[in-house]
């Protein structure tokens, strides 16, 4: 072999080296834009029912849904049944147990009656809301406004499971006591309006009973009351006049 068939031979093997790398190349470029575009799309407009997010091991974050298709709540791990649904959103923990969440709804019956509510909730571990923005409308009586509930530190779950296995006058005897307890929880704070037009601040105790009581009423009125465990005023200011219950 002389030495122009050597140049010429190494010339051909240099032309195949270079073709298979140009080629590997281009396609690895492609193959990374594929990618791109199936990690991240653009939209201007589309129609869903559902849509999931979740973390790359498949673990349930965050739920944005229409009424029929969101999904139950679950506390514990455990379903607790379907309960009433609206469209939002729903939030999970890093145990996959629904922990808050926002939901709005409203009906308009055909004798032009209606009713309307929202709400943005925050729910304790292993229980149910503990702190929520509510409104709700029926007829143009209207509430709104924050509350707050104090929760026992037993899970929801297995106060649902309690007193669903009774029935009748035995599980009304077994929620008040699981309520006196402190397992079932009760609302401590609320700060809103009422449907009588007034503004309140109403703090309950433990029980779920007001203690204390700051409002105005429609007509600008203020006053504090102060209550016994009855709900009956043990001192008010402004003073209530005499004989006056």
């Amino acid at each position: 072999m002389n030495k122009l068939e050597r140049e010429v031979r190494w010339l051909k093997i240099y032309a195949i080296i270079s073709s298979v790398v140009f080629a590997t190349v281009i396609l690895a470029g492609f193959a990374q834009q594929a990618q791109e575009k199936s990690q991240k799309q653009k939209f201007g407009e589309i129609d869903v029912e559902r849509m999931n997010v979740v973390e790359k091991g498949g673990k349930l974050d965050l739920v944005i849904s229409n009424a029929d298709r969101m999904p139950p709540a679950i506390v514990n791990g455990k379903v607790l049944g379907s309960g009433r649904r609206s469209p939002g959103m729903l939030f999970y923990n890093g145990r996959g147990d629904e922990d808050g969440g926002l939901g709005f709804g409203s009906e308009t019956n055909p004798d032009g009656t209606y009713s309307a509510d929202g709400q943005i909730m925050f729910d304790q571990y292993n229980n149910d809301q503990i702190v929520g923005i509510l409104y709700n409308d029926k007829n143009g009586k209207r509430t709104a406004g924050l509350r707050v509930w104090d929760r026992g530190d037993v899970p929801l779950d297995q106060v649902i499971e309690k007193l669903n296995a009774l029935k009748g006058a035995e599980r009304d005897t077994e929620y008040k006591k699981m309520l006196e307890a402190g397992q079932i929880g009760a609302g401590r704070v609320f700060v809103g309006k009422l449907p009588d037009k007034s503004a309140q601040l109403v703090l309950s105790d433990a029980k779920g009973k007001p203690r204390l009581t700051v409002s105005v009423d429609a007509d600008g009125n203020p006053k504090i009351n102060f209550l016994d465990e009855k709900g009956n005023p043990t001192y008010s200011l402004p003073p209530a006049p005499a004989g006056h219950k």
